[in-house]
């Protein structure tokens, strides 16, 4: 009989990503112990990096003795193997990016090397070879900036010596001429000079031959500026790339006259890899944002006294004070003050949350994770009208927050099988081109006939033998597909989704923002007998219009909407009873307002048993409730829930008509009010109280058996896109 134990991965391999290739030697080490009949990963529970999963039979080898083995080979491979992770600093343009990793890859001792669009590169190197130090020393040799991914993306001391606009790139190139955008104006104007070149040729507006000659020839030169420099290094480098092939195919296409057509191939290849470059700007700007969100400073209580101090240097055990509307500055639990604060930007939940002091500081320093959900906060989430005063748990660069752009940054530096593909096939048939093309190059020794005939025929076979079909079709489809997708307002990153867009069989769908609108309504109201509706809106009206809390907004807005025009009710001395409700007067009778919990306690006397059947059926609903009394009379209560966006259900209807044959959504709001926004789209499944991670886990899940595409609007998003087949941003 066979038993099985799990170990969580970041227990055995700290600070390894689940889809490290360490992980398989995990699992391959322990699969050949004798008694072990099977080791595979499983999706843990309570970390984004998964849990290990190990059968055995007891009779053969001990539970004791399976955990040791694990440990050991554990501490095996983590003092035998090292991961550095690394943001380049300087705007390294894409095909720069990759011949710094080829360059990387080769110092001895170097495992795999990868860069990601937003320009990081991951390191996997043998310790016993080589070290952090050498690997860091390598890339200063290349004359690239580096440094550890940051909590904030605050780029403002790597320009040093002028301000940025609110508006500007702070990531921007200071290189060059024509600064970032050099690449993109070197393609424009290698397109211009072939299309005049080729204008004067075909209209013949000249009978001088050697004037369109030399049309064609600028266009050479700028669109094969960039390329030829990277071509030399990749071919001392020996690694060889489709581009290389394309230069050297340019170069036969002018030998054999051809030159329009060489330019043409060039204008094309330029054009993309500055449309290429583009994109990476576009990522790092994103991962950047995504950094931002927690605020530079923070408010430290110390000795007394309010303190103002760099993120960076809070430390777990400092107490920081949080004014209401200012954003979380690190993770921590209240240990005093009550506020409502709105998480959307890290989990997604779409009504802010009300938070409350803990019970026992010293317990929730001792054990911060099991903090319960009201009393922990996130940094980068917003605080609502009440102070804070919040202890610190984690460093800025391991926040919740912190962990998001890890996440997206080492999961785009993550390659495809196809990728990788790709770039084992280039080697092997770039180098067998160009060797055959030489062979021809010589013919003229064994077949009688001049040197010209040879070297023409090994011209035409080089630009025979190179892509130009796929350089020149794909492209123009690729383009043709993000320009038709541009008019319908949707924006493709390149030609690589629109690719997997065209396999995807499932889509995970964020609830917040994607399906619904993203802002609570009404949507209920149970009165209690003798009461009426607009009895009940006109009290709640009044006494919610003293409160700036988003429940109290909605209830103001949709409230008003439904009493319509009419004489108004004035509430006064609005008392709060943080995260619970609020009180008031009503031409001088007593109103209080809020959740369930409120009554019953503080001397306010317990609901009736129709109000509490009400917003039990609410709350099973999914509802988010509100009771309303007046003096010693329930009034009935108020249902509020972010309602599905008109258009949703009909475009999950037409995506299943194209053939999507699984749609899910996922959210970081409550099971039952993700089930209830799920119901109303049409939608089977709905997995809630999902943080990021948890969301990284589910596409992780879903891509096990299907291509799967993840369609989110938030922060809380961005690893789950990162780790889907294609990301799908909302109003991105």
């Amino acid at each position: 009989m066979n038993l099985t134990t799990e170990l969580e991965l970041p227990v055995i391999l700290p600070g390894v990503s689940r889809d490290d290739s360490c992980v398989q030697r995990l699992v391959a080490g322990l699969q050949d112990m004798e008694g072990v009949s099977r080791v595979h990963i499983r999706e843990g529970s309570d970390e984004a990096l998964g849990t290990l999963c190990i059968h055995y039979d007891p009779e053969i080898v001990s539970l004791q003795r399976v955990r040791e083995v694990a440990a050991s080979v554990g501490i095996e491979l983590g003092d035998r193997y090292g991961h550095l992770f690394l943001e380049l600093g300087s705007a390294v343009h894409a095909r720069k990016a990759r011949t710094i990793a080829a360059q990387v890859q080769a110092v001895p001792g170097v495992i795999e090397a990868t860069t990601s669009p937003a320009g990081g590169i991951s390191i996997e190197y043998e310790r016993a070879k080589t070290g952090e130090a050498e690997l860091r020393a390598k890339l200063e040799a290349l004359g690239v900036a580096q440094e550890p991914p940051s909590p904030r993306g605050d780029l403002k001391d790597q320009h040093e010596g002028h301000d940025h606009k609110d508006r500007q790139d702070p990531g921007h190139s200071h290189g060059g001429t024509l600064g970032g955008n050099s690449e993109l104006i070197f393609s424009l104007a290698c397109g211009l000079l072939l299309i005049v070149g080729f204008a004067i040729e075909k209209l013949g507006l000249t009978q001088t031959p050697w004037i369109p000659t030399a049309f064609y020839v600028a266009a050479y030169v700028f669109g094969g500026w960039f390329t030829l420099g990277e071509a030399i290094g990749n071919i001392k480098l020996k690694r060889f790339e489709i581009d290389t092939l394309m230069l050297v195919a340019a170069a036969g296409a002018a030998a054999l006259g051809a030159w329009a057509e060489g330019a043409l191939l060039l204008f094309l290849f330029s054009l993309g890899h500055a449309l290429e470059h583009y994109a990476m700007g576009r990522a790092k700007r994103a991962i950047e944002a995504l950094a931002k969100l927690a605020p530079e400073t923070a408010r430290v209580l110390r000795n007394g006294q309010v303190v103002e101090v760099q993120v960076e240097s809070l430390i777990p055990g400092d107490v920081v004070v949080v004014r209401p509307n200012d954003r979380m500055p690190a993770d921590g639990f209240v240990i005093k003050g009550a506020s409502s604060v709105d998480q959307a930007p890290v989990t997604g939940e779409s009504i802010p949350v009300d938070k409350l002091a803990v019970n026992d500081a010293a317990l929730a320093r001792d054990r911060p994770d099991s903090v319960v959900m009201e009393s922990r906060v996130f940094a980068g989430t917003i605080n609502g009208s009440g102070a804070l005063e919040v202890e610190v748990t984690r460093r800025s660069g391991e926040s919740a927050l912190a962990r998001v752009v890890k996440m997206v940054s080492e999961a785009e530096t993550r390659k495809s099988p196809t990728q990788r593909f790709t770039d084992k096939f280039e080697r092997v048939f770039v180098p067998a081109v160009l060797i055959l093309a030489v062979l021809l190059l010589f013919s003229w020794i064994v077949i009688d006939e001049p040197f010209r005939d040879s070297f023409y025929r090994a011209m035409a076979v080089l630009v025979a033998a190179s892509p130009c079909a796929l350089a020149i079709a794909t492209p123009s489809a690729v383009l043709a597909g993000i320009a038709r997708a541009a008019r319908g307002g949707v924006l493709i990153k390149g030609g690589a989704p629109l690719e997997e867009l065209g396999m995807v069989r499932a889509i995970a769908f964020d609830k917040t923002g994607t399906l619904t609108e993203g802002k609570p309504r009404i949507t209920d109201i149970k009165v209690m007998q003798g009461t009426t509706e607009q009895e009940l809106l006109h009290v709640a009206v009044a006494v919610e219009a003293l409160s700036d809390h988003p429940l109290a907004a909605a209830i103001v807005r949709d409230g008003n909407t439904r009493l319509g025009d009419g004489p108004v009710m004035v509430a006064t001395d609005l008392a709060n009873f943080a995260g619970r409700g609020v009180q008031a007067k009503v031409n001088g009778i007593d109103v209080w307002i809020g959740k369930a919990e409120m009554f019953g306690n503080d001397g306010i006397g317990a609901l009736s048993a129709g109000a509490e059947s009400a917003i039990e059926e609410l709350r099973n609903a999914g509802r988010t409730t509100m009771a309303v009394r007046l003096g010693d009379r329930d009034l009935g209560v108020i249902g509020l829930m972010d309602t599905p966006r008109p258009e949703a259900r009909e475009a999950l209807d037409k995506l299943r008509r194209l053939g999507i044959q699984r749609m899910i959504m996922i959210s970081g709001d409550h099971q039952t009010v993700a089930q209830a926004v799920a119901t109303d789209v049409g939608l089977n499944e709905a997995w809630g109280n999902l943080m990021p991670d948890d969301k990284v886990k589910a596409i992780r899940q879903l891509k096990e058996t299907e291509r799967v595409a993840m369609v989110g609007d938030g922060v809380n998003d961005a690893p789950a896109m990162a780790s889907a087949s294609v990301g799908i941003a909302m109003g991105a």
